[in-house]
């Protein structure tokens, strides 16, 4: 199963004076971070999570929802790119999430989300993945809705996080 869409983060001009606050690109990583470091943050994020950067642009976490865990690895490619690659929990098929920072024309990015199993799933896992691209949409609308909150209320001016 392999998943793709795109969300647009800043729009041509002049709509984007009145639609929405444009991004740069280091205040985008900088709010992709943030999705990285504490997602318990976000909209339907888990209730806490524990970060450790086990190598340069590595981190290992743990995501706690209530008495579940889940843990995964998160690959940060400054500015480019973050690899979230769960590990396996049960007899579901893990979901790697690749999302990318994509630039078609100067000032105008989007980003790229990519859902991908990383083995075979059932027919019951297969049957359900018409309500995951549903919900994934919906949560990464969501992720982009608070970053954008967050870039008016002047939170993602500060330092770069990459």
């Amino acid at each position: 199963m392999r998943f793709e869409h795109l969300i647009e983060i800043n729009a041509p001009q002049p709509a984007a004076d009145w639609l929405a606050p444009t991004f740069t690109r280091d205040q985008l990583w900088q709010g992709l971070m943030l999705k990285v470091l504490t997602p318990q943050r976000f909209p339907l994020g888990p209730q806490g999570c524990d970060c450790t950067e086990t190598a340069p642009g590595v981190y290992a976490r743990v995501l706690r929802f209530g008495p579940h865990t889940l843990q995964d690895e998160v690959r940060a490619q400054a500015l480019q790119r973050l690899v979230f690659t769960p590990q396996a929990h049960g007899d579901t098929t893990p979901i790697r999430l690749t999302i990318t920072v994509e630039e078609p024309h100067a000032g105008r990015m989007v980003l790229r989300f990519v859902y991908e199993a990383l083995g075979e799933q059932s027919a019951e896992e297969a049957y359900f993945n018409g309500y995951r691209h549903s919900a994934w949409v919906e949560a990464d609308r969501d992720m982009v809705r608070t970053l954008r909150e967050w870039l008016g209320q002047g939170e993602l001016g500060g330092v770069s996080l990459n």
